[in-house]
This record gives structure tokens, sequence and C-alpha cells, in this order.
């Protein structure tokens, strides 16, 4: 089977990164793959690194006449058996070159986050009429493509993204590694998250039940992972400076970029994740991989992978006050933080697996194929 993976973005995040891990699972099942990307974007650079067959436009756009006849060119040459977009944003590139060719080439998307603008016009349904699938990766966005898009509700698939959970394996690292780095004691708590600086993404929340759990407890310590998404320097530098102001930025350590995402999440005793509005949550499952009780916002993708008093306690999205009050009761109770933290690893293990993931996704592909 070979296969077109799509991602015309100039961006370097989560869904670059998980489009790259897409190809790398699918060859690694013996599936002949090729990246079709821009030739200036991250994801190419990554993806010739990892010695990924990569093709390369100079401008997708919408659209864009010279972008469709190259993008022609390279079909009828290479005779794909799946083309599969990044984003709703390909479509406008890949669905006129397939009208034009006339080929009957299986086309799916996966969509990653939501859309608040409708797009069921007489151009928008053209270009998704096209698509076999439109993979969501949350139920949320499944509903999300049914209010905003053309496409029938029989043409969008659930597919939960997923991660190496081998990699992600509490027993494979030190708890002290990263703690001996920032000086955290062994009788003090380390509540953490890790999360690009971005809005929405509940620092604020974050920092504000900090400084409540401070005035209660002389044993804890905060640890934030992450840098600013592009062009949101400015939103880094005021989340620092409000925990500067509250008094406790003592207490609060910021890491900046790390890539040794296991060994912090091995050093943290509680994880949150406070996101306002997440489309689903690798960084929530990647903490579950790794056993660790967590709190969490009950809002969105996050209602797929949390299940409340099992494996998370959640709480009211945006309200410091709840966040602390949850936080609280694990940080009083040894044993909820251990069962939640055991139930956490076995969700992760059952359910968001990245061999799970691959087995699912090349079902989809198969069975794309055999309508045609």
């Amino acid at each position: 089977m070979r296969i077109l993976k799509t991602c015309f973005s100039k961006s370097w995040g989560g869904l670059e990164i998980y489009s790259l891990t897409t190809i790398l699972k699918l060859r690694e099942r013996g599936l002949n793959t090729a990246l079709f990307s821009l030739e200036d974007a991250p994801i190419t650079k990554e993806a010739k690194e990892h010695r990924i067959n990569t093709i390369t436009i100079d401008n997708a756009g919408y659209l864009n006449p010279a972008a469709i006849k190259k993008t022609i060119s390279l079909l009828k040459k290479e005779n794909f058996d799946i083309i599969h977009c990044a984003t709703s944003k390909d479509l406008w590139l890949i669905t006129p070159a397939l009208k034009l060719t006339g080929l009957t080439t299986p086309l799916l998307m996966t969509k990653h986050m939501g859309s608040y603008i409708v797009k069921k016009d007489l151009l928008h349904r053209f270009i998704y009429k096209r698509l076999d699938y439109a993979l969501a990766i949350s139920n949320v966005i499944a509903k999300n493509l049914v209010d905003t898009t053309p496409l029938r509700p029989d043409k969008i698939k659930l597919l939960h993204n997923g991660i190496d959970t081998k990699f992600f394996d509490p027993g494979k690292y030190e708890k002290n590694k990263v703690r001996s780095e920032f000086d955290i004691k062994d009788d003090e708590l380390l509540i953490g998250m890790t999360a690009r600086f971005s809005p929405g993404k509940g620092h604020e929340e974050f920092i504000a039940a900090a400084n409540m759990l401070c005035k209660e407890y002389d044993n804890l310590k905060f640890i934030i992972v992450g840098k600013a998404s592009r062009g949101e320097d400015d939103y880094e530098n005021k989340i620092k400076d409000t925990a500067r102001q509250s008094g406790i930025g003592d207490k609060i350590i910021f890491t900046g970029f790390r890539k040794d995402i296991p060994d912090i999440l091995a050093a943290i005793d509680i994880f949150v994740f406070p996101s306002h509005a997440e489309a689903f949550g690798i960084a929530l499952i990647e903490a579950f991989s790794m056993a660790k009780p967590n709190v969490c916002s009950a809002s969105d993708g996050v209602l797929d992978i949390a299940l409340d008093e099992t494996t998370s306690l959640l709480f009211k999205k945006q309200s410091a006050d709840d966040l602390a009050a949850k936080l609280k009761r694990l940080i009083e109770d040894g044993n909820l933080r251990e069962r939640l933290g055991a139930n956490a690893r076995r969700r992760a293990l059952e359910h968001f697996d990245i061999e799970i993931f691959s087995d699912k996704l090349i079902a989809i592909y198969k069975e794309a194929l055999n309508r045609k």
C-alpha cells in the first residue's frame, strides 16, 4: 500500500509532529509512505532527517493553479493507493488535482482542531465531496465536523491519537533525575503541567491555584514545561510576571522547551491539564502512560480521555478555586494518587497506545480501498 501524507503547514507543533509520527509508524508496518509538504517547513526538515520520502512544493495556498498543476503531475506519476491530508486546508490543493486527473484514489483527512466557521457553501461542498472519510481525533471534533461542514455523519470516523506507551513507561525512568536538577527535595510534592505558552492552555489557573495551595502547604513545588508558540512571547512573559508578582515565584520552575518529557513526568507527583478547550490532549495521555495522578479540566476532548474519580479528578474549566480544591484532595491522599495513577496507565495501554491507533488507521485505509 502506497500512502501519500500531505501537510502544508509552516508551523511545528502537535499536529505536525503527529503527522510525522503517523508516517513513521506506517513505515514500520511495511507501508510505502511519502510526505508532501512545503519546501521551507520544519516538518520537511524533520522528515528528511528521518529519511522519509519527501516531496515538496513552494506554496500550496487556496486553489493555487501552479501548485495544482504540479500536484496533478505528481499524482499521475506516482499512482498512490491512499492520500491522507493532515488538515482541511490541504484539500484546496488535493481535491482539484484529483478531480482534474480523474483518479479515484481514496482521500482522507484528519481533523485535529475545531472550527467556528460554517463551511457549507457551494465551493466547500465541492472541496469536501471528494473526501472518502474525515477522521476526528475526539467526539467534540466529530460533532464540529457535522455542525460546520457538508460532510454526512457516515463519512466521519472517530480515531483517537495514540502515543508509544513503551517509550512513556514509568519503569524506564528515574524520579530523581530531574528533581535533582531543580533541587526538589524528597519530601516535596512536585505539581506540574506541560504545554506550550498560548492563551487557553490554563497557565493562569495553574498559577492562581498554586498561590492558594502555598498558603496551606509548605512542601509544594510547581513546574511549568514549554515555550511560547510562534508570535506569543508576550503571553509567556505575562505568565512569568504573574508568577513573580504572586509572591510564590521561588516555588514555580519554568523549564522552557524540553525534549526529555518522560524524565519530566517521572519527577512529577501530580500532573495538571488545565486547558480551556482542547481537541484531544496528547500531553494528558503521555501523563496517563507514565502513571501520573492528574487533575484536568472537564471539557471537550479531555472527556474522551479522562474518567472522573477513576483515572483523574475533573475540575470546572477556568476555575482556579475548583482546581485548587481537587489538587488538595490529591496532596492529602497518597492512596488516591496511587489508585488514579495505576488506572491512568491501564487506560493508556488499553485505549491510547500508538499500535492501537495504527491498527485502526490501516483498517480504515483498507475499508476505503474496498469501497472503490
